[in-house]
């Protein structure tokens, strides 16, 4: 990328360790700003010891959302090392972002209202489990305990499935990108009076905000949501079907126009017309008897041909892909959003952003643990 960085001069300071507060980190830092992160003397983030994949003294995993980060190594039950940490925010930081267990950051002075009592035009991130506020809120959470009681296990699977879960960590991941949000327009109001802003986010408000739909239909209809495995709710046919020699193939006929178009390539254009799945609303309130119908037609067609046939009339349809095989596509190659970091000593996927046609580069690995130790060089400044 030859155009500059748009956070180049950005400082961020990330206290934080697994993965919501170092995904926020990372992406911040991917669009050029510097992350300086803090951690536990000795052994550091725990995700440098989650996975079996390594690269150096940590697991990929690590690597994957820290690249580019400066590593400096602190003690939080050590006064001397927590002032070290806040003459360093209040000298260097734009932002700090932070995910400790609550009560921690107040207990030692490294809370928000401390430190921008200092420094007004601080940024100041808090990422928790459950919220600001409320009986859950000093209880600590992982990703899969929070799909649980979120209930986004409720909606996965089939009726009478065991609960599973996304096995993606949608909740620790998608309120990094929130905290990145609220960062960039705190930090775009800040340009404009000088002040910054205490931001709150939290693993189950993202894990209800992926939900919007499900819970607004809930709200407004009494009904609570159903399981439907591959399907959807408010959409039919819109789910995958088994094709001859069982592979599958997802349909996703999301019209009145594309289901008759679907019904054609089947060689049934009289369902198309069939009152009682002519409309969405009348496909939705019916699926139990259109589905197997579909099922029957599809089960006797070879899947690439049938693939290429509703491509052709236009509607939405792919297979389901392993990991290596979306690796293996074109699609994949053309977006290049696959690189290697500097020294080509690791792979990943970069930022799902290009400005101007130019995708941000990685960079180099996450760092190794204390590789900019020791602290004090970096906090000359006084509080």
């Amino acid at each position: 990328m030859t155009r500059p960085l748009p956070l180049a001069g950005v400082k961020v300071v990330e206290i934080g360790h697994s993965l919501s507060a170092p995904y926020a980190g990372h992406i911040l830092g991917q669009l050029g700003a510097t992350v300086t992160k803090i951690e536990n003397a000795g052994v550091g983030d725990h995700a440098r010891a989650w996975g079996s994949v390594r690269h150096g003294d940590a697991a990929i995993m690590f690597h994957a959302v820290n690249l580019g980060k400066e590593s400096v190594t602190a003690d939080l039950r050590d006064s001397r090392s927590v002032g070290q940490i806040a003459n360093l925010i209040l000298s260097e930081a734009d932002i700090v972002v932070q995910n400790l267990k609550r009560g921690i950051v107040e207990r030692v002075g490294l809370d928000a209202a401390t430190l921008r009592a200092a420094k007004p035009a601080l940024i100041y991130c808090n990422i928790t489990a459950f919220g600001s506020t409320g009986p859950l809120r000093d209880h600590p959470g992982y990703d899969p305990l929070i799909q649980a009681v979120s209930g986004m296990m409720s909606l996965l699977g089939r009726a009478g499935d065991p609960s599973i879960r996304i096995p993606i960590s949608v909740n620790d991941m998608g309120t990094g990108m929130w905290a990145c949000m609220g960062i960039l327009s705190a930090y775009i109001e800040r340009s404009k009076t000088g002040v910054g802003a205490t931001i709150d986010t939290s693993l189950y408000e993202t894990a209800l905000a992926w939900q919007t739909v499900q819970i607004s239909d809930y709200l407004n209809s009494g009904e609570a949501p159903e399981r439907h495995g591959s399907g959807n709710a408010n959409i039919v046919p819109y789910q995958t079907f088994f094709c001859r020699n069982g592979e599958e193939l997802m349909i996703s006929a999301g019209n009145d126009k594309l289901f008759r178009s679907l019904c054609s390539v089947l060689g049934a254009p009289e369902l198309g017309g069939d009152p009682r799945f002519a409309t969405n609303d009348m496909r939705v309130r019916n699926r139990s008897a259109l589905l197997p119908m579909l099922q029957a037609m599809i089960c006797e067609r070879n899947r690439p041909n049938l693939e290429k046939e509703l491509e052709a009339a236009g509607v939405p349809c792919g297979r389901v892909n392993s990991i290596d095989q979306v690796m293996g596509s074109a699609q994949v190659s053309a977006l290049g959003i696959i690189g290697a970091t500097s020294g080509n000593e690791l792979k990943t996927v970069g930022l799902p952003l290009a400005f101007d046609s130019c995708r941000p580069p990685l960079g180099r690995p996450g760092p190794r643990l204390g590789a900019h130790d020791p602290l004090e060089t970096r906090s000359h400044h006084g509080a």
